[in-house]
């Protein structure tokens, strides 16, 4: 295993179908007001909200509510946070929801009490927080599950006027500080919402398997979590109260990034950098943006990294070797991730996406170039991923 690299994660998770009734406890370590931020108000409609509510009275809190949070937050919604944090001088965001609610919660947490541009700052320079400057603490009731927003410092934010949509991992400063983990809360997820995030959790896991050439234990790791992922799948798509397939979901998405898979890797992240130039373009749902462009890219960069390739048809998939080349192997092995990816009902192209031929040279544009994968795209070939996707 090459590479020098420590390791923190301050998260405190509390997992499984009781794991609410430790949220009134938990918000005793904070000061008095909350900001509680979540989505269009579907936690009214299925119990989470008044749970959540009543662990806020119990402790004690004053609650400011900051509803309609959108799949793809924007830099309007941002400001408009960051100000009403500032305005209530909050002590702690708690966001109930999805991937996208965590990484806004994020972002206000940074931008409240920051003097300038938050987007200009954080996501268009990258830069981090100064040291001096105040962070409100995050907090998190996970709905839905894809990002693993819930033990990570990623932050996605849209900026829907210049058609860029940019992620920012920060600190440990703004990694939530505790994550509440019920699966049945889940349960309501729509199924093209559910079976878009169990896409998100293999694109996370793959970003991170397809790269590097050394023995490393994180690709073990990786392959577990992948046939774990891929076998509790298929049964939550027969049926979505499942409870044990959920669970095994929730857990995998977790540990799909919370950046333990990613040690000793260099990790690509091309499949999330053009998925995002597309939902900076449709505002398409974020998981199906990577499924729609993968196995064009998957097949684009096949043979640069061909012995992993033939590794994940093999350890992954169980596809028999004997009598096939390494290219025949390896192709299998994609093949059978885009079987999977019909199985559970993912997008395979972008057509279905809104993505029309004549916005692939502004995506390309948008499109941030990494260097961590077996092969550095060029525009040309971003452009070609994009043209085999659609």
């Amino acid at each position: 295993m090459l590479g020098n690299f420590s390791y923190s994660n301050p998260t405190k998770l509390y997992f499984g179908d009781d794991a609410q009734k430790n949220l009134s406890e938990e918000l005793k370590h904070y000061g008095t007001k909350v900001l509680l931020t979540y989505g269009s108000g579907s936690i009214k409609t299925n119990g989470i909200y008044d749970e959540v509510i009543s662990a806020l009275r119990t402790a004690g809190k004053e609650v400011i509510e900051l509803s309609g949070v959108m799949p793809n937050p924007t830099t309007e919604k941002l400001y408009k946070g960051a100000k009403i944090a500032w305005e209530n001088d909050v002590d702690l965001i708690l966001a109930v929801g999805g991937g996208s609610t965590i990484d806004y919660a994020k972002a206000i947490s940074v931008s409240a009490w920051y003097d300038g541009d938050p987007w200009e700052k954080f996501y268009l320079k990258q830069e981090d927080p100064d040291s001096s400057q105040r962070i409100i603490p995050v907090g998190s009731v996970l709905t839905m599950v894809g990002t693993g927003s819930e033990m990570n410092g990623g932050s996605v934010i849209t900026n829907h006027e210049t058609k860029l949509k940019i992620g920012k991992v920060f600190g440990e400063s703004v990694i939530p500080k505790f994550s509440i983990l019920n699966p049945r809360y889940t349960f309501s997820v729509p199924q093209r919402q559910m079976v878009a995030g169990f896409f998100d959790i293999m694109s996370h896991i793959m970003e991170q398997y397809f790269s590097g050439e050394d023995d490393n234990t994180s690709d073990y790791l990786a392959e577990g979590l992948m046939r774990s992922l891929i076998h509790s799948s298929r049964i939550a798509v027969k049926n979505p109260q499942d409870y044990e397939a959920r669970s095994n979901i929730m857990w995998t998405s977790t540990w799909a990034l919370n950046t333990l898979i990613g040690k000793g890797k260099s990790q690509d992240w091309m499949v999330h950098m053009i998925g995002q130039a597309i939902g900076a373009h449709t505002d398409a749902t974020h998981g199906m943006t990577l499924s729609g462009v993968s196995i064009a890219y998957y097949r684009h960069i096949l043979r640069y990294g061909l012995n992993k390739f033939v590794r994940f048809a093999t350890a992954v998939w169980d596809i028999p070797a004997a009598g096939k080349t390494d290219e025949q192997l390896a192709q299998e092995g994609v093949n059978a991730l885009l079987d999977w990816m019909k199985e559970i009902g993912v997008a395979t192209e972008i057509t279905s996406l809104g993505v029309t031929e004549e916005m692939l040279e502004s995506i390309a544009d948008a499109t941030f170039i990494m260097s961590g994968g077996f092969k550095v795209l060029t525009r040309e070939d971003i452009l070609s991923v994009l043209h085999e996707s659609l």
